[in-house]
Order: C-alpha cells, then structure tokens, then sequence
C-alpha cells in the first residue's frame, strides 16, 4: 500500500512539475551592436521555440547582421550568408534549406509592437505558410485610428479583438501579417534598441548602410 502511494505522489508531482515547465516561457537575450533585445519564445508554438533554441545553442545567429530594416514596419535578420557579407551583397535569401511548420494562433498572438515573427517566402510557392529555418523580425509597426482598424475590418471582413484593437490604437503594429505569418515570442525589454535599429539609413534594397551585427544570442533566466 506505502509503495502504491509513493508512486501515486511521484506521479502527481511529476505532472506538476510538467505543467510548471510548460507554464515557464524561454528567455532569450540577443545582445547586439547598437544594444541588447529580451524576447520570450511562446510555448504556444513549440516547433518555432525549439527550432529558434537549437539555433542559439548551435551558435547559428552569432554574428549575423539585421540585413532588412524598414521604419515603421520591422527589422529582420537571420540570413545565414550575411556574415561578413561586403556591403554589395544581395542579403534575404539565406537560409538552411528546410523549414517549419506554420504555428499560427491567432487572435492570440497578433502583429503588435514587438512581435517576433518567422519570416517565410510568399504564398504563391509556400502555400502552407511554412517558416523560414533562421530568418525572424521584430516588429515596430505604426499607429492606428479607431477609423482606419474600422475600414479595415470592413474590408477583411474580420472582427478584431479588444487586445488587437488597444495594442493597434496605442503601441502600433503590422496587422496586415496577422494570420498569415507564425508569431512566436515577444520582445520584453530593449524595445528602446529594436527602434533605433529600424530608423538607421538604409539602401534601395533596405540594408543599414552601416553594419548592424548580432554579437550573441542566448538564453537568459530572467
């Protein structure tokens, strides 16, 4: 009887602590030349926190530049051909050749001021919405008015959440993504960083003119 209640408490408290490590969000800290970014991988997209996660330990971002930056939009980066890329490389493109599964999940996780998002190819040749191995985006956004979230839910035909609408209204974000691209984390502190970084000078094709180099990425307690 003692050994069948002995394993009856084990079992309880190993279910405990399960949900307490499903509860508990990954921190990562992405240290890099113009300052450093926390996010919080969501537990809501396993495949992107585990995908995202083997890439710090492996060390794949060290070094990599924020290769797209467009104000009032997002800054992206990942390309693992931008290391050390000279400034007349075409940057975007890289990646590891496979990608992951689309983890959408929305309404819960929407577009807003510093959503860190999956970057992927379009819809015409990845129709499942399939993410990119490496390449993410922060994103910065724009301000919107009660009038403009109207019109736009008229002509989506969509309803948006009270959450969606407020963090629209008054942090900004990037609604036209919502829905079609996975959102896996958040930034949590350095958001002061993320905008000095999306208002650098940049070129036609919409690379800093000067270097922006993630020196490390990695995980951090709190």
């Amino acid at each position: 009887m003692k050994a069948l209640f002995s394993l009856f408490v084990a079992a309880i408290l190993s279910s405990v602590f399960t949900l307490q490590a499903q509860e508990t969000e990954t921190l990562v800290l992405i240290d890099t030349d113009m300052g450093k970014i926390k996010v919080k991988l969501y537990n809501e997209t396993p495949q992107h926190r585990d995908n995202f996660i083997k890439h710090i330990n492996e060390k794949t971002y060290d070094g990599l530049l924020f290769h797209r930056v467009i104000k009032q939009f997002m800054i992206q980066a990942g390309d693992v051909t931008s290391k050390d890329a000279p400034m007349d490389k075409e940057l975007g493109s890289g990646d590891l050749g496979y990608t992951v599964p689309a983890e959408i999940v929305y309404p819960q996780y929407f577009h807003k001021w510093g959503a860190l998002g999956a970057a992927r190819t379009g819809d015409e040749e990845n129709p499942e919405r399939a993410s990119s191995a490496t390449q993410f985006y922060i994103v910065t956004g724009k301000f919107f008015t009660e009038m403009e979230l109207n019109k736009m839910e008229k002509e989506k035909n969509i309803k948006l959440t009270p959450e969606e609408r407020d963090a629209y209204m008054h942090l900004g974000g990037a609604p036209h993504l919502d829905n079609k691209y996975t959102v896996f984390g958040e930034v949590v502190s350095g958001m002061k960083v993320v905008d000095k970084i999306q208002f650098v000078p940049t070129n036609e094709k919409d690379r800093p003119l000067k270097n922006i180099k993630i020196k490390s990425v990695t995980i951090v307690k709190k």
